[in-house]
């Protein structure tokens, strides 16, 4: 008789085996990183492990495919939402509080050394564009609130806030006097000078 399995088990364990892996990677780094270390920290046996990921590869991919669903559920949480410019902000505080994880800075390090490879390329190419598909209609409503400035289309204006993102994780990675808790008003401040009219 076939086992059943029960789906909140399933994905309760799974969450632990991400959770210790993104433990292991922000300590160890992604090459640094062993199977036997993840299982370690998740308390589990190497079978377990390769019942839900077949190699580490695939754990990191799953951890950014986590984070890119995250992303994707937020903005569809706001849907219903009637101040645009508070939606934008309030996803720059989102980011920031995130980043707040001691770990977060040494899983971008650990990421960082492996984006040459194809699927993580990929897969943060795909976590790019749900961003850029998230943050771009609210920026387009805000500039027709009158909000935001109008010489820039929202495209480009989506655009200048990723860049301003993408400098601000990438600091807050090599840096440990940059801190996410501590620049988050100066964040809020960049984005809203880049964005207004």
């Amino acid at each position: 008789m076939a086992r059943t399995i029960d789906p909140a088990k399933h994905e309760a364990r799974r969450l632990v085996i991400i959770d210790a892996a993104l433990t292991c990677f922000a300590a160890t780094g992604y090459a640094g990183t062993s199977t036997a270390a993840i299982c370690r920290q998740a308390g589990i046996g190497s079978g377990t492990f390769f019942h839900y990921f077949p190699t580490k590869q695939s754990l990191l991919l799953a951890i950014l495919a986590y984070g890119t669903e995250e992303t994707r559920d937020w903005f569809a949480a706001r849907a219903d939402d009637e101040d645009p410019l508070a939606v934008v902000v309030a996803y720059l505080d989102h980011t920031a509080e995130e980043m707040s994880d001691p770990r977060m800075a040494g899983f971008v390090r650990a990421v960082s050394a492996v984006m040459g490879e194809p699927d993580v390329e990929a897969a943060l190419a795909l976590d790019t564009r749900v961003l850029e598909d998230g943050l771009e209609p609210w920026i387009a409503r805000a500039q027709a609130a009158g909000q935001v400035r109008t010489d820039l289309s929202a495209r480009d204006l989506t655009a200048w806030m990723l860049v301003v993102l993408d400098g601000f994780l990438g600091r807050v990675a090599v840096d440990t006097d940059f801190t996410a808790e501590g620049q988050r008003d100066t964040l809020r401040d960049v984005v809203r000078r880049v964005l207004s009219r």
